[in-house]
C-alpha cells in the first residue's frame, strides 16, 4: 500500500488510510508501541477525532484519526523542520511494510 504525503502549513503529513475505521487506528497504534517501542505521551480522544502524540527518534509526532479524513501521521508542531518530516516518512515506511 502506498501512503499519500501532503504538505499542510509547511508540515509534512502522511496519510496512512483515508477511508478506514477506528479499529485500524488502534491496530497502527499497537504496532508502533510494540515494534518501534514508542510511548504515547498525550492522548486526546474526541467523538470524531483521536490524536495521540508520541516520540520517535527525538522527534515529537502525532498519530491522528478522524472519521472523515482517516489515519495519518504528522509532526506535533505546526511548523515542522526537515528532521521531523524525515521522522514522519520513516514511520510511514515502517507501516508500509506491515499490512493492516
Amino acid at each position: 500500500m502506498m501512503y499519500t504525503t501532503r504538505a499542510m502549513l509547511s508540515q509534512n503529513e502522511t496519510v496512512i488510510d483515508e477511508n478506514c475505521s477506528v479499529s485500524k487506528f488502534y491496530a497502527i497504534a499497537h504496532t508502533l508501541a510494540e515494534q518501534l517501542q514508542v510511548i504515547f505521551l498525550n492522548q486526546v480522544d474526541d467523538s470524531e477525532t483521536l490524536e495521540w502524540d508520541f516520540k520517535y527518534k527525538d522527534q515529537f509526532l502525532t498519530l491522528h484519526y478522524n472519521i472523515f479524513e482517516g489515519v495519518s501521521i504528522l509532526p506535533l508542531k505546526i511548523r515542522s523542520n526537515k528532521t521531523e518530516g524525515k521522522a514522519v516518512q520513516e514511520v510511514a515506511h515502517f507501516l508500509q511494510r506491515h499490512a493492516f
